[in-house]
């Protein structure tokens, strides 16, 4: 996905891209692959898929949920800031919460934010459940390509207030939606939404899944 590619699929996303938006992503761009150097971030450092398969695939939240209506978000194994970063470059509203279990990365995270001038951001060395014991809740918590269901639930939900929602950005996830059954009953857990698409160009299969809490 080329520059002037992106710029048309965000805006039928619903986004007008600002001028330091752009900046801010490029940055992000050139941070990510000179930190993949010496620590593996991610396999996708072609500038063209990143745009596509990082920046436009975190973006894609939009099909399921309008952020402009949260105020917090935490971004559960956040790794190399996706879907977490992009959406607060884009959603300047939130105050979000990044965490992840790899002291490396949080450093790379917080070398991110400092040079993107982002505010209301922080990026924790913590695992979810741990965070948990915090007793904090998020309007939205998200988990792009972390485990399976059946496992992020349980680091998921407890951090989402009771009128929140939990957002899992997934490839495939029928199976994961069959072995998740047992949980999702037990817990009064509710899939309330899901889309499925494929990304633009290469076509690869998208799901997002927006799952509440008994209200």
């Amino acid at each position: 996905m080329n520059f002037a590619e992106f710029k048309v699929e965000v805006e039928r996303l619903g986004f007008d891209i600002s001028t330091k938006q752009l900046v801010q992503l490029e940055a992000f761009y050139k941070i990510l692959v000179e930190t993949n150097k010496t620590m593996n971030l991610t396999r996708i450092i072609k500038k063209e898929d990143v745009y596509l398969k990082h920046f436009y695939d975190s973006l894609t939240i939009a099909k399921i949920y309008d952020l402009n209506d949260a105020r917090t978000l935490c971004d559960i194994g956040t790794g190399a800031g996706f879907p977490g970063i992009v959406l607060k470059i884009f959603y300047p509203n939130l105050k979000v919460v990044l965490i992840d279990a790899l002291q490396k990365r949080i450093t790379y995270l917080n070398r991110v934010i400092d040079e993107l001038g982002l505010e209301n951001i922080e990026a924790r060395h913590i695992r979810a459940e741990e965070l948990t014991r915090e007793n904090v809740v998020f309007d939205v918590v998200t988990a792009r390509a972390v485990a399976p269901l059946s496992k992020l639930l349980p680091w998921a939900m407890p951090l989402v207030s009771p009128t929140g929602v939990f957002i899992a950005m997934k490839a495939s996830v029928d199976d994961e939606i069959v072995d998740a059954k047992k949980i999702i009953k037990k817990k009064h857990y509710t899939i309330e939404k899901r889309v499925s698409f494929l990304l633009p160009k290469e076509e690869s299969k998208r799901n997002l899944l927006l799952i509440t809490k008994e209200k």
